[in-house]
Formats: C-alpha cells, sequence, structure tokens
C-alpha cells in the first residue's frame, strides 16, 4: 500500500472518529428574566429581525443547521457562538448595567451600520440572516431611541 493511500485512510478514520466525540449545544427552553425581550417592549418586527440575524451567536439558544452534526464544523460553530456571547448576549442583556447596554446598543448600530453583523461568514449559508437597507434603518432607528431612553 502506497504512502498516501495510508495516509487517506488515516485521515477517514480520524474524521469518522471525531464524529463520536460529544459537543455541549448551546440551547436552552428557558427564556430568563434578563433577556432583552424581557426588559424591553421590543415591537414583533424587530423581534423577527434580532431572532433570524442575531440570536444564533448572541443568546442562549441557538437554531442548529443539520451540518451542526458533522465534526469539525461544530468545533467552528460553538466557537462562533461562545465569541459571540461574550461580546454580547441578548438572554443576559438585563444583567448588563445600564451604562454597558448603552454601550452594547451604541455598538449594534455602529457594526450593523458599518456591515459588520451580522457576519459574512453566517450570512454566506443562512440567507434569511441578511439585512435589507430596510432592516438595518429599522434596527438602527429603534436601537438608538432605546439607547437614548435608557437612563
Amino acid at each position: 500500500m502506497s504512502k498516501f493511500k495510508k495516509i487517506l485512510i488515516f485521515i477517514i478514520i480520524v474524521l469518522v472518529g471525531i464524529q463520536f466525540i460529544p459537543t455541549k449545544r448551546n440551547e436552552s427552553m428557558v427564556i430568563l428574566k434578563t433577556d432583552f425581550t424581557k426588559i424591553y417592549v421590543v415591537p414583533e418586527n424587530i423581534q423577527i429581525i434580532l431572532k433570524n440575524s442575531c440570536f444564533d451567536c448572541h443568546s442562549n439558544n441557538t437554531n442548529y443547521p443539520w451540518y451542526n452534526k458533522i465534526q469539525p464544523i461544530n468545533w467552528m460553530m460553538e466557537s462562533h457562538i461562545n465569541n459571540g456571547k461574550k461580546e454580547l448576549n441578548f438572554s443576559e442583556f438585563g444583567s448588563y448595567s445600564k451604562r454597558k447596554q448603552k454601550s452594547k446598543l451604541k455598538a449594534i448600530i455602529n457594526q450593523i451600520k458599518d456591515d459588520e453583523m451580522p457576519l459574512s461568514s453566517y450570512t454566506l449559508i443562512h440567507r434569511d440572516a441578511r439585512l435589507s437597507v430596510k432592516e438595518k434603518k429599522i434596527i438602527k432607528n429603534w436601537m438608538g431611541q432605546l439607547m437614548n431612553n435608557i437612563e
């Protein structure tokens, strides 16, 4: 057997083997009292946009696609989710100080304005997460008003 075939067989065995390594999923059926939608009156159109474009990486409940069961894709996704939640977690937004809440809202507005969020790597596969010009304007205006009303 050639060296190439041995390497190929080894890679296949490793890829099959890592499929059996369990991973922690970012799923919770509980909506916390600190959830963004619990502490603020969020219009339904805003909630829909946030759910489609933000909550998978920035909340405690990710809606996983079918390919999440494939390793190492799952590890990469969990890394993105964990990093996203470190930056902003809508499920825990109410636990932030008022100053931090205002700062996060300002960051959301700026990142949407600069087309930094949602990530292009996410919208490449999740086309429904892309924000239209109208949706960007709606989110920026609403979050700006909310930011100005936080005391």
